[in-house]
């Protein structure tokens, strides 16, 4: 993947400059190197990662795929310029998820695109109580923590895409919006999705059979983003700092999360690839664990564990067995 992103911006740049028209970004780059024109392909926008594998899986050979996020950016920060209001504004598709990224979501609103498709409408998304939690009888310490961040102020969880069995029901929709958009080559979508949601249907039997034992359900994070697959697979996420993953946890919060480690057989703090481990390693330090990477999928770098969304996944399972103790 980073190959391919590093070969349509060379590509772009290379076209640019050849009109004269100077070095664009990054980000700007490879919008403009996937414009419609090009060899005929459908153009797709996505907002940021998960939208984007979803539209390179199953548009395969007949999509041209952007994304408006670039990696190792936050994508709940990121601000759309003009210029990628412009680009977006001339693709045959957009993949997004409404709620996650506010100047995504006006840019999509203003647009003229004919299919603008939202993953929060292709599954449901459930509210968490704001709490990070997913079973009842936990304390209310992050009541006010968790979506504050997404903007909305819906307090429904936006992180779908953590969830295989949800991310399969969205992969499913945007099938569906691909072979509406582009008949001629329906079968191959339909194909593709189909082979995707097998994939995830597998990742989903390997997440089961790993968490199924284990010695604790409770696993600490910095980012409260795991609340479905939480839920999904019979665990607890506590989060340690709430909003800001690099935020130093008040020392009324260390101590109950050290009493709670020691109350739950808590072994690890995870913090995210792409976030300082500072804060995870404060509570660490002080209640005597460990810390790993739980990655929340956002974006893909030279940082992650793996090559694409499977293989983190796959990544974060092995951490999750190894933090919990599995059997």
């Amino acid at each position: 993947m980073n190959v391919r992103r590093r070969h349509i911006s060379t590509a772009a740049i290379a076209a640019v400059t050849a009109l004269g028209l100077g070095t664009l970004s990054a980000c700007s780059s490879d919008s403009d190197a996937a414009g419609a024109g090009s060899g005929g392909k459908l153009d797709v926008v996505a907002s940021f990662y998960p939208m984007q594998f979803l539209a390179e899986r199953i548009g395969g050979d007949h999509v041209s795929v952007s994304t408006l996020t670039e990696p190792g950016q936050e994508p709940h920060d990121l601000e759309i310029s003009a210029k990628q209001t412009a680009q977006l504004q001339e693709s045959d598709v957009v993949l997004y998820l409404k709620s996650l990224q506010p100047s995504v979501d006006e840019a999509v609103a203003q647009s003229g695109i004919e299919t603008k498709v939202d993953a929060a409408t292709l599954t449901e998304l459930e509210d968490h109580g704001s709490t990070g939690h997913s079973h009842e009888g936990e304390d209310e310490h992050a009541e006010e923590e968790e979506h504050a961040e997404e903007g909305e102020g819906s307090g429904l969880d936006p992180h779908i895409w953590l969830d295989p069995v949800k991310y399969a029901q969205v992969a499913e929709g945007v099938g569906k919006a691909l072979e509406k958009a582009d008949p001629d080559h329906a079968a191959d979508y339909k194909k593709n999705t189909e082979a995707l949601t097998k994939e995830l249907g597998d990742l989903n039997t390997a997440f089961e059979d790993g968490l199924k034992n284990t010695r604790s359900k409770v696993f600490f994070t910095n980012h409260s983003a795991f609340g479905y697959l939480a839920e999904r697979y019979g665990l607890t996420q506590e989060s340690i700092s709430g909003l800001d993953p690099e935020s130093e946890p008040s020392a009324a919060r260390i101590k109950e999360l050290q009493q709670e480690a020691k109350a739950d057989g808590v072994t690890t703090v995870f913090y995210e690839t792409l976030v300082s481990d500072k804060t995870a390693k404060t509570l660490a330090d002080d209640a005597g664990l460990r810390t790993d990477v739980l990655d929340p999928l956002e974006g893909i770098t030279d940082k992650s564990q793996g090559d694409d969304y499977i293989e983190v996944m796959r990544s974060n399972l092995t951490a999750l067995e190894k933090a919990l103790g599995a059997k």
